[in-house]
């Protein structure tokens, strides 16, 4: 079924090829500036409906900053209500909005904090500005250019996520756990001009690149490297060799791209998620509302920024004034100190940084200053893991959503009644999805051959299923993929999920075999692939192992060939050696795999098998 919102979302992404650049063409903004004057000059008003005198004349100036920016051509909405769209009453959403306020209202206040440094708001939307005019001036990055950045939770890596709009690129973070073959995969995908590497990454992202230069790609990305070492970091050198003058390029149309993030996909097919400017800004708003994100909070970055954009929480810290904490790696120990040194209000994770908090020694706990909001999403946390966090102080918010849905999107909203229920009645609560946020037009459990609506009854399995705002706009260069995805007009999650009485959904299982690690997505496929190349391998199939500490963990059920012998260590030490460590699998089984009739493994036997050996033993206070 062709869906008509996947259509309309993808004709705005037209694609081009220029050098080895791929990017979004919007269009030529040459001589924009004159053709919008002489359209002002000679009609300022035309009638909705009316033929327009050029495709140009109704966007809006794509320069704005310490001057004026040209209005849009005015039209007429409704000739008798005396109605009208012009630049007095509409502009483009985006998030770079938020930090524009912020260095209004908040100048003088800490906006981001790693160690010792410190920056103010005025401060940090002059080097996103900075940042922004070096790669437009400097490396020719124009509007629909991808940049990308490798980097873990630092200073840049926030800023990045203003300044590369703010030039009018498309920002495209890389989970920091790939190995050089995915990073190179998705370089090459994502036809990135410029590319930024944190350095302690150095090494993957020299090795992706020269992954990508051995594959006879027409040309690479500019390499910039992201350090704290003052005279070896290209990154502060953009800051610092800035033109004392750039206007932002604020977006022509909120459905220009803002982002491009990459899901669950394999090194021959990426899957990468394209974000507009308008879903972003209205999920940020979403987002810190549903988080109760009052103004000026502290906010610990325990999340990757890599991950759905931080969850929208780059953008919503700034909307609301407050101060991030940003952390490289930690740890339980890390996490309290920082909570008691900075008077952290919220942070988030996935089930994995609570079981952290739950498990930590007594030694590396300290008393909280006051409640801290934290937001978790991925696996339902364990009960038992919710109730201890929340006996700390911690006040839990259970959240569900995807990539294709710009991260949250619905939230379990607590009734102040609950309170009165019995602790694990009030985990097994919290533990459910349940309703939409805002910004999403609906949410709903409907069963995919009919589309109907499952009924309310917490048994009657279907496919949870989103539309509205911020479902994305398409996933890049693969448009049969969107229009499955959104067929129906519905965005297919592909997870199954059950609808209580009271309207809470809950998740029940994953349609697509999707294991999920410490948040992250792990296909089961590509495990797979890799381990079907070892030499002794017949068949092989990779199921999820429940996990207290991950959540789950990739376990490996393999057949081998007549005569061939391997051990548990030598199929986990192979995958390691091929795929980023979190993907191989922790455990081994050697056995017959079971099938149907037509020879198909039985992959829910295999689930079975895998919950009923329990959790893998985890080090409470492990390293991220």
């Amino acid at each position: 079924m062709r869906a008509a919102a996947a259509a309309v979302a993808l004709r705005r992404l037209i694609h081009r090829q220029s050098g080895s650049c791929v990017r979004w063409q919007l269009q030529d903004y040459s001589d924009h500036l004159a053709r919008a004057r002489a359209l002002l000059n000679s009609s300022p008003w035309r009638p909705l409906g009316s033929p327009p005198p050029s495709a140009a004349s109704l966007l809006f100036s794509s320069l704005s900053g310490t001057g004026e920016s040209e209005p849009e051509e005015a039209v007429v909405l409704d000739t008798e209500a005396g109605t009208v769209r012009c630049a007095a009453n509409y502009a483009p959403l985006s998030p770079i909005s938020f930090i524009e306020r912020a260095a209004a209202v908040y100048g003088a206040r800490a906006a981001v904090v790693c160690g010792e440094r410190r920056h103010t708001w005025a401060e940090a939307r002059d080097r996103c500005a900075r940042v922004a005019a070096a790669l437009a001036t400097r490396f020719g990055v124009a509007r629909g250019d991808v940049v990308a950045v490798l980097s873990p939770n630092v200073p840049a890596m926030y800023e990045l996520h203003f300044a590369v709009p703010m030039a009018g690129a498309v920002l495209c973070t890389f989970n920091t756990r790939h190995d050089a073959a995915m990073v190179s995969a998705l370089l090459k995908h994502s036809g990135a001009k410029v590319f930024l590497v944190e350095s302690h990454l150095l090494d993957v992202g020299r090795a992706a690149l020269k992954r990508l230069a051995d594959s006879s790609a027409a040309a690479l990305p500019v390499l910039l490297t992201i350090s704290d070492d003052a005279e070896s970091d290209d990154y502060e050198d953009l800051v610092r060799n800035a033109p004392a003058r750039f206007d932002i390029r604020w977006p022509a149309s909120e459905l220009d791209p803002i982002s491009l993030n990459y899901t669950s996909g394999t090194t021959s097919r990426p899957k990468g998620v394209v974000y507009n400017h308008r879903g972003a800004y209205l999920n940020t708003i979403a987002t810190v509302l549903a988080y109760d994100i009052t103004a000026m909070p502290t906010y610990l970055w325990t999340v990757p920024m890599f991950h759905c954009n931080g969850w929208n929480l780059p953008w919503g810290v700034a909307m609301q004034g407050g101060t991030n904490i940003c952390l490289r790696h930690f740890t339980a120990k890390v996490i309290f100190d920082s909570i008691a040194r900075h008077g952290v209000t919220h942070m988030g994770g996935a089930p994995t940084v609570l079981n952290m908090i739950a498990n930590a020694p007594a030694a590396d706990r300290k008393p909280l200053p006051g409640p801290v909001r934290v937001m978790t999403g991925g696996a339902p946390p364990p009960p038992r893991v919710l109730l201890a966090v929340e006996e700390l102080g911690f006040v839990v918010y259970q959240i569900y959503g995807l990539t294709e849905t710009y991260g949250p999107a619905t939230v379990c909203t607590w009734m102040p009644e609950w309170d009165a229920l019995p602790a694990e009645e009030r985990a097994r609560l919290k533990a459910r999805q349940g309703f939409h946020h805002i910004a999403v037009q609906g949410v709903d459990v409907k069963n995919p051959d009919t589309m109907e609506s499952v009924p309310y009854d917490g048994q009657t399995v279907g496919e949870a299923m989103f539309r509205g705002n911020t479902v994305m706009s398409g996933y890049y260069k693969d448009l049969n993929a969107t229009e499955e995805s959104m067929a129906g007009g519905w965005l297919h999650t592909g997870d199954l999920a059950v609808r209580h009485p009271d309207g809470y959904i809950q998740l029940k299982d994953r349609a697509k075999d999707i294991i999920i690690s410490g948040g992250e997505n792990i296909s089961s496929i590509e495990v797979e692939s890799v381990i079907f190349s070892h030499p002794a391998v017949l068949e092989a199939a990779v199921v999820a192992r429940p996990d207290d500490h991950w959540g789950e963990t990739p376990c490996a059920f393999v057949k081998l060939k007549d005569g061939a012998s391997a051990t548990e260590a030598e199929i986990i030490s192979f995958c390691r050696e091929r795929l980023p460590h979190y993907m191989a699998p922790k455990t081994v089984v050697f056995e017959d795999l079971p099938k149907t009739s037509t020879g198909k493994t039985q992959k829910f036997v295999l689930r079975e098998k895998a919950r009923a050996m329990g959790s893998l033993t985890k080090t409470a206070n492990s390293k991220l």
